[in-house]
């Protein structure tokens, strides 16, 4: 493989590794949120904006770490037959699959971006009684979903050199 892909699978890996490792921690925060909400609930006053700040934590978590995960091959796969299957038939069947992913994602960042200018054009807030921003959100959603894609293709390359009888 050409040395310029193998500094982009090193970056990507390296990139998605940190990201990852600082969005695991997230739960921790959304733990912190909702025992606060439990609590002012419970002794005083409710929070009004602890549900939707949970929320808008886990959307972080999921998309953030979403890359994270697939860089370490921790996602959900039906295993019926793929076990069985040699490291070569495996990363050929993986090249033939990995183009269904790539147009998902891909499609998804175009949708989130037009959603994040929406949300930046016209100020979009939440439908609450808290009514917070929802560019920020948004905008965090779209850098997921742009590490996902960039792992996809990291996981591309990889696949390709594994069918090719090379390491990466």
């Amino acid at each position: 493989m050409r040395q310029t892909i193998r500094i982009f699978v090193r970056t990507v890996d390296t990139m998605n590794r940190v990201i990852g490792r600082f969005a695991m921690y997230l739960i921790f925060a959304i733990l912190g949120v909702l025992f606060y909400s439990i609590f002012s609930k419970t002794f005083a006053d409710p929070a009004i904006w602890t549900l939707e700040v949970a929320q808008f934590l886990m959307v972080a978590y999921f998309l953030l770490g979403g890359a994270y995960s697939l860089q370490l091959d921790d996602h959900v796969r039906m295993d019926l037959f793929y076990s069985r299957w040699t490291p070569k038939t495996r990363a050929i069947v993986d090249l033939c699959t990995v183009g269904f992913l790539l147009f998902y994602l891909v499609f998804l960042l175009y949708g989130g971006i037009s959603s994040v200018h929406y949300a930046l054009e016209y100020n979009e807030t939440s439908y609450s009684a808290w009514s917070p921003r929802m560019a920020p959100i948004k905008i965090i959603m779209c850098i997921g979903i742009a590490m996902m894609l960039l792992q996809v293709l990291a996981i591309f390359f990889k696949d390709l050199a594994a069918a090719r009888g090379e390491t990466l």
